[in-house]
């Protein structure tokens, strides 16, 4: 299947973004193009003159040699942000970015084993170490603009999660899901969604199982929680649509299906917000 999900990308219309928000007016002559969802959970991403420095609500923003440049929102975000842009004639241009808010939905799930729901103390220290792990590669902050090739959907399935819900484990109200959960068999294949370098593997994380995350340039990532096999290594260039592992039920899964998570830095972005509908595949 790995042959065909690029036939399938090439029949589609899609991109990481949608028509511009935010863009150059009478007031700034100064350049600057603003794509994307302004959305709790949204990624934009912005196009402005080389030489440009951005910040987003005072803290600098990496911007690439040609201008690009992105910005996240989170799950509870501020009803509005200010983006300035400092050209290199010393002209500073300020937008205020209204955020657009959104409920969430509940999930609820009973009848988990209790080790589920309440790690021990000797698991809590395993968890604590292999969260820093994580959160140090999703620090990184590389100048490549992976993101540029768009996005797409890294495996097919339906759709049994969403970004931003509630859980209630067992009666237990625990943190917000920051991913999109999509439900197949084991073994179905998992593609990367967009170009990148494959910055972290491992077999066995006590959550999330066997665990993938792809470095697309800026601090954006993508995370592949429950893999059943991990097809790349670390440090691996990939195109978009290269066939990385198989969907799995490892960690703490109670059925086979990937949980894809994508951040900025450690902003959590929506995935779902990066791609059009679940395709319909011909069987």
């Amino acid at each position: 299947m790995a042959a065909s999900l690029n036939a399938i990308i090439s029949t589609l219309v899609f991109c990481v973004c949608v028509a511009p928000a935010y863009s150059t007016d009478a007031e700034s002559p100064m350049p600057f193009v603003l794509d994307g969802e302004f959305i709790e959970g949204g990624l934009v991403r912005g196009s402005t003159a080389a030489g440009a420095r951005v910040r987003l609500d005072g803290k600098q923003i990496r911007v690439s040699g040609d201008g690009l440049f992105l910005l996240g929102f989170d799950r509870k975000a501020a009803a509005t942000s200010l983006l300035e842009i400092e050209f290199a004639n010393g002209e500073l241009v300020s937008r205020k970015l209204t955020i657009i808010d959104r409920e969430y939905q509940t999930q609820r799930i009973d009848g988990l084993p209790g080790k589920m729901v309440t790690p021990s103390a000797e698991d809590y220290v395993r968890i604590k170490a292999e969260q820093a792990l994580i959160n140090t590669v999703r620090e990184r902050d590389t100048a490549e603009t992976y993101f540029e090739s768009g996005f797409y959907w890294p495996a097919f399935g339906i759709i049994s999660g969403v970004y931003g819900s509630q859980r209630i484990l067992n009666g237990e109200l625990k943190q917000p899901h920051y991913g999109i959960d999509i439900a197949a068999p084991r073994g179905t294949p998992v593609y990367a969604p967009a170009n990148g370098v494959v910055s972290l593997t491992h077999s066995d994380m006590y959550y999330t199982g066997g665990t993938l995350i792809i470095d697309h340039g800026h601090g954006l990532t993508s995370a592949f929680l429950h893999l059943h096999k991990i097809h790349v290594v670390e440090g691996q260039p990939l195109e978009r649509g290269e066939l990385v592992g198989e969907i799995g039920s490892t960690g703490r899964a109670t059925g086979p299906h990937l949980d894809w998570r994508v951040n900025l830095f450690s902003t959590r972005i929506d995935a779902g917000l990066l791609v059009g509908p679940m395709p319909e595949l011909k069987k």
